[in-house]
Formats: structure tokens, sequence, C-alpha cells
């Protein structure tokens, strides 16, 4: 039995009955400059020594004799939620991946493993509780401070110290070639943050192409991703250059990944895995050289979960992923960016407005924002169209915020997350007076989405 805990205390352990994998992925981190990990070959010791030692990230092999992978998993997750657990297996298996994200595994790893993978995994998850850490000890100004190029974080407005975590993630992983997913709500700034991790890369001075996944058929996907050569269909006129070719060198962004049809997840998987592709009506190989950035608003996991997201494709886009926090869960940015907004819409419009008004600003920071950066966007803008004196009142505001007395208060947290985006979505269309189009940018989704939820819904827009 193997059990090698270096003198020098480590935030990782690995365990498998594999000795000499044990001792490839030792090398392949101290050779990347990572700290020594603890190593466990018997996985019926796991829950002793994880109890003895405070590690950050646990590797499971799954197919163990004694105790497999995820009865490890389970006890560990039982007793100890705060350290990431990743499943490592020779199986690319979605039900067994799907099982390991239902038991608390924060990632899947396929044997061979791939060590480029291994190191940006054990990377981000080890600069996340380095970052926790100097949070706790210096506080979120500090860490704005220590950002490297605080030059390409300009356009962010951003106080809050969530913000200066994401900030510092997202300079980690611009330099490298790792694919990166991106979650947050709906109008926390997705693409603001994919394009400061493009400008920030060696890929700057190529070409950045965003693409909303949602708006996708699958009749027209293979021709808008891989082109098209002349007289490839009856209307092909002329050749045509898909996504992956315009964005050669460059960078990728495909927001609201989630929402592509699942067949249609199958063709992008191949055609990023194999790097290459056919245009339509050619025989000819072309290859591809981008990086994909993708995003989503859902919880990805539960839509792997659902089988209506393919894990396998995740698997491949996640070498590095980013969390950005909802707007209600950094309250110290509600303020710096209503005030921003305030003064671009005011500019804007010729209006002389300096400031906002006490109970307007106490509104705002009651508020939850399900519409997040982009939803407080649009309430300061059409608040300001209002607005005839020289501070921005609560008056010009009030019929743009939600309703936020003792009684919505309590009962908030008592409804379904259906439902609360049912009523936002009313509430949106209400605003804007039915306009599909204008309720579709408020909510920081395709038209399409929103045709999709008033049917789901059932909610009429008749006026």
């Amino acid at each position: 039995m193997m059990e090698s805990i270096p003198d020098k205390h480590t935030p990782v352990l690995v365990i498998d009955d594999d000795e000499g994998l044990l001792l490839s992925i030792k090398a392949t981190l101290v050779s990347s400059g990572l700290p020594e990990p603890a190593l466990l070959s018997d996985s019926r010791n796991a829950l002793e020594l994880v109890r003895k030692y405070s590690f950050q990230l646990i590797l499971l092999d799954l197919m163990m004799p004694h105790l497999n992978g995820m009865e490890v998993l389970k006890k560990i997750k039982d007793e100890f939620p705060d350290p990431e657990c990743v499943i490592v297996s020779a199986s690319d298996d979605v039900a067994t991946a799907v099982q390991a994200m239902t038991l608390g595994a924060s990632d899947y790893l396929v044997k061979p493993l791939n060590s480029e993978k291994l190191i940006a995994l054990v990377n981000r998850i080890l600069k996340k509780y380095t970052l926790r850490n100097e949070l706790e000890r210096y506080g979120g100004k500090k860490l704005f401070s220590n950002l490297k190029h605080p030059e390409a974080f300009a356009d962010l407005v951003a106080e809050d110290e969530a913000m200066a975590l994401v900030f510092h993630q997202v300079e980690a992983v611009a330099g490298t070639s790792y694919s990166v997913v991106i979650n947050g709500e709906s109008g926390t700034g997705k693409e603001m943050l994919a394009r400061v991790i493009h400008r920030l890369s060696n890929r700057c001075s190529a070409p950045f192409y965003a693409v909303n996944m949602a708006s996708f058929s699958k009749t027209i996907f293979e021709d808008e991703f891989f082109g098209h050569e002349k007289g490839a269909y009856t209307d092909a006129g002329s050749d045509r250059r898909g996504f992956f070719e315009a964005a050669h060198g460059g960078t990728l962004f495909l927001d609201e990944i989630t929402e592509l049809d699942p067949s249609l997840q199958a063709k992008l998987l191949r055609a990023i895995e194999e790097r290459q592709f056919y245009r339509l009506g050619s025989t000819e190989v072309r290859n591809i050289d981008v990086r994909i950035i993708a995003a989503t608003n859902r919880d990805i996991n539960e839509e792997i979960i659902k089988g209506r997201f393919r894990a396998d494709l995740f698997y491949r886009i996640n070498m590095y992923n980013i969390r950005i926090p909802p707007l209600r869960e950094r309250k110290d940015d509600i303020l710096p960016l209503a005030n921003h907004f305030l003064k671009i819409h005011a500019n804007a419009n010729n209006k002389k407005i300096k400031g906002l008004s006490p109970d307007l600003a106490e509104r705002l920071l009651q508020s939850s924002f399900q519409g997040n950066v982009r939803e407080l966007e649009n309430m300061i803008a059409a608040a300001v169209l209002l607005e005839d004196g020289k501070t921005l009142e609560l008056a010009s505001a009030r019929n743009l915020l939600p309703y936020q007395g003792p009684e919505r208060r309590r009962n908030v947290e008592l409804l379904s997350l259906d439902e609360i985006e049912k009523r936002h979505i009313k509430r949106v269309l209400e605003v804007t007076g039915g306009n599909r189009p204008k309720a579709a940018k408020i909510l920081g989704v395709n038209v399409t989405t929103v045709y999709r939820k008033l049917e789901r819904y059932n909610i009429s827009t008749k006026h």
C-alpha cells in the first residue's frame, strides 16, 4: 500500500489504487510548479486522512477495490463539504459523470489524463482558495489594487470584493490557451468579461466573435459555423466563411451554450475535439485555431443531470470555470453602477442630473435586480427620461422598481424559481408595453427565448 504525505503541508490529495498513476500525477504537478500532492492507494484510509489534513482538492479514482470513488466521495462530502472533489475514470460515461455531480463532485476527468487540463484544474482550484484567504486577511480593496492589468477592466464598474475575485481569475486564465466557461445570470456581464480575457490573451490582435447559441436551428447551424462552398445548395451563390474560419487565430465566444440543441452539441463537440471541419459542399479539410469561451445563465450541472446538455462537451470546454455573482450578491456595486449609468444617460439626453437622491439610493440597495446589471441600466435610463430636476428622484423610478414591501420580502423566499422567473418576465413585459425584442434586451436573452418562456408559462401579452 502506498501512503505518501509530503513534509510540507499540501492542499492536494490523490487517491488511486494504481501506484504508477499516483507517481505520474505527482510528477506532472511538481514539474509544473504546483505543490507535491499527498498520495493514497487504499481508499479505505481516505476519510482518516481527510480528517487529519485540510485538503482543498481531492482527486478520486472511480474503480478501486474495497471502496470505489463514488463511495469515498459520498463519505467525504457527508462530513467535509468544502474540499473540491474530482472523479477520475477510465470510462467517458455520461451517467457516471451525472452521478458524480449529484454526489457533489466539481469535475470529472477521463483517463488517460490530459496533463494540460489536470494542471489547469489544480491551478484554478488552488488559486480560488488563495484569493479567498487574501480576501479574509486584507479585504476587497487590496485585491483590486493587486491586479496586474487594471486598465483591462476599465469598462467594468466594480467595487465589491466578489468582483475582485472574478477579475483575478480572469488575469490568471487570460494568458493561457485554456477554454473557459463563464457562469452567471442574464445581465451580469459575461460577454464583457470574455472580451477582457481576449484582450489580455496572446490572441488579442486576432478577431473576437460573439455568437448567441440560442438562435440556431438545426438547418442553419452547420452553415453558420462551418460555412459553405458556392453551389453547396440552391441559394449558395458564393463561398461563405463560417464562425470557425472568421475567428481563426482569435476567440469564439459561445453565449447561452446550454440553449443549443443536443444534436447540434454533438457536431460542435466533434469539431472542437478534431480541431478541423469541412465547409458544406467541400471535401477540403480546414483546421480550427480558435480559443473557445462559453457562457451560460443556467446551472450547467443541473442541465447535464436532466439530459439537456452533453457532459462530454462540458468537460471538453470547461478547462477553467469563472462564476460571476448576481448583482444582489455584490451590493457594493449597485450605487457605483447606478451613478455610472446615470452619467451616461444624462449626457446622452442633455440633462443636468448630477446624482441619486438618498431615498432612491436606499431603494436601489434593497432591490434584488433579477435582470442584474442590464436591468439596473435600463431602469436608470428610463428614469432619466422622466426626471426634470438636478437629482434623480425616487418618483421618477418608482414604477420601474419591483415592489419591496415587507409582505413581498417575507414571501419571496417561498416562491419557486420558475414562479420568480415568470413574474419577472411579466413585469418586464408590462414596463415595455408588451414589446418582446425590448423585453429580451432587458432580460438579457434572445427573442426566441422570450417566445419560448411565454409559451412555457402561458403568459399573455395582449394590451
